[in-house]
C-alpha cells in the first residue's frame, strides 16, 4: 500500500474505550490504537488520555503532524456538532455541556489545534464510514446500529447523512419498544438499549443470577459476567443465557424491523462490541426483523455486518472530517 496525501486524525470517544487512528485520503489506516476510557473519571481525564493516545498513534503513523488536514471526532450524543460542545450522553458520567472540541484545540500538539476539527455523532460518524469504506458502498440508503456500550444510530438517505434539526438524528438506541419496559438511563423506559446493548445484556443475566438461576455463569463473580460471557455460555447450551440471548436478539429484530418500516433502507448494518458474536446475533435479528417489518419494504432490506469491525468509529471519525472539510471548501469557492 502506497499512502495517499491529505492524511486525517480520527479519534472515537466511548464509554468502554478511546480509539485514534490516523489514515489516508483513501480512508486506510496507517496506525490504530485504543485504551480504556475510564469514563468515571470525569471528562477532563478521559480527554487527556485521548490527546496523550492520539500522540501515540500519530508517533505509530510515520505522518508528520503538519501532514493532518483535518481531525474528526465522534462521540456519543446528544452534543452540539457545530459548536462541538459534548451534552450530556448517558454513557459518559459527569459530562455535562463538555467543550470537547475547544479542549482538545488547547491539548493536541502544534499544529493539530489549529487545523480544523469536526465533531459529530459516533454512530452517524460510524454510518458515514461504512457508506463510505465498508458494507455501505454504493448503496443509497442504509441505517447503521451500534450496539455496545449503548446502543446508537446512523442515517444514510440519498446518499447523504441525515443529521437532524439540531445535528442528533437517528437516536435509534433512545426508540421505545416497550411502553412502560425498562427504566434507560436516557431518563425514559423501554428503550431498545435499556434491554439490548451490552451493558444491558450482562446486566439482565447478574440480575438472573442474583435471583439464584443456575448457570454455568455462576462460576464467575456475578459483577463481572460481561456480554460476551452470555453470548459464550449461550452458544454453549447454558439455559439462563439461552434465553437472554433469544430475549435480546427478539427485542433487536423487533427494533430493527421498525427501523425498516420507517427508513425503507436498502441496508440496516450492525456494528458495536456485541457484534463479535457474528452469525450468533445476525441470523435471528435478520430473520425476525424481516419477518416483522412491513413486506413490501422487507424485500429490498437486508440486515448485515460491519465490515470495517473494530475500526469502524475510527474510519468512521475520519469520514467525517473528510466530508466536513469537502463542504467547507465546496462553500469557500461559492
Amino acid at each position: 500500500m502506497t499512502p495517499k496525501a491529505p492524511f486525517f486524525l480520527g479519534l472515537d470517544v466511548g464509554g468502554t474505550k478511546l480509539a485514534a487512528g490516523v489514515a489516508d485520503a483513501e480512508g486506510r489506516l496507517l496506525a490504530r490504537d485504543e485504551m480504556p476510557a475510564g469514563a468515571r473519571d470525569g471528562p477532563e481525564a478521559v480527554i487527556e488520555r485521548l490527546v496523550g493516545l492520539s500522540g501515540r498513534v500519530m508517533d505509530a503513523s510515520g505522518v508528520a503532524r503538519s501532514g493532518i488536514v483535518a481531525t474528526g471526532v465522534g462521540c456519543g450524543g446528544p452534543l452540539d456538532p457545530v459548536a462541538g460542545i459534548v451534552r450530556e450522553p448517558p454513557n459518559l458520567p459527569g459530562w455535562h455541556d463538555v467543550p470537547l472540541l475547544a479542549r482538545l484545540r488547547e491539548g493536541l500538539p502544534h499544529p493539530l489545534g489549529e487545523r480544523p476539527l469536526y465533531l459529530e455523532n459516533d454512530a452517524n460518524a460510524a454510518a458515514l464510514g461504512e457508506h463510505r469504506y465498508g458494507a455501505g458502498r454504493g448503496v443509497d440508503h442504509l441505517v447503521y446500529l451500534t450496539i455496545s456500550t449503548g446502543i446508537g444510530g446512523g442515517i444514510i438517505a440519498d446518499g447523504r447523512l441525515v443529521r437532524g434539526e439540531n445535528g442528533n438524528a437517528a437516536e435509534i438506541g433512545h426508540m421505545s419498544v416497550a411502553h412502560d419496559g425498562w427504566p434507560c438511563p436516557c431518563g425514559s423506559r423501554g428503550c431498545l438499549e435499556a434491554f439490548c446493548s451490552g451493558t444491558n445484556i450482562a446486566a439482565r443475566a447478574r440480575s438472573r443470577l442474583l435471583a439464584g438461576e443456575a448457570s454455568r455463569l455462576g462460576e464467575m463473580w456475578p459483577t463481572t459476567v460481561t456480554a460476551r460471557d452470555v453470548a459464550e455460555a449461550a452458544r454453549a447450551g447454558d439455559p439462563l443465557a439461552v434465553r437472554v440471548w433469544e430475549d435480546t436478539t427478539a427485542v433487536l429484530g423487533a427494533g430493527v424491523a421498525n427501523v425498516i418500516n420507517l427508513m425503507n433502507p436498502r441496508l440496516v448494518i450492525l456494528g458495536g462490541g456485541v457484534t463479535r458474536a457474528g452469525e450468533q446475533l445476525l441470523s435471528p435479528v435478520r430473520r425476525i426483523a424481516l419477518e416483522r417489518a412491513f413486506p413490501y419494504l422487507a424485500s429490498v432490506a437486508d440486515v448485515v455486518l460491519a465490515q470495517l469491525g473494530p475500526d469502524t468509529g475510527v474510519v468512521g471519525a475520519v469520514a467525517v472530517a473528510q466530508a466536513r472539510l469537502v463542504a467547507e471548501t465546496e462553500v469557500g469557492r461559492a
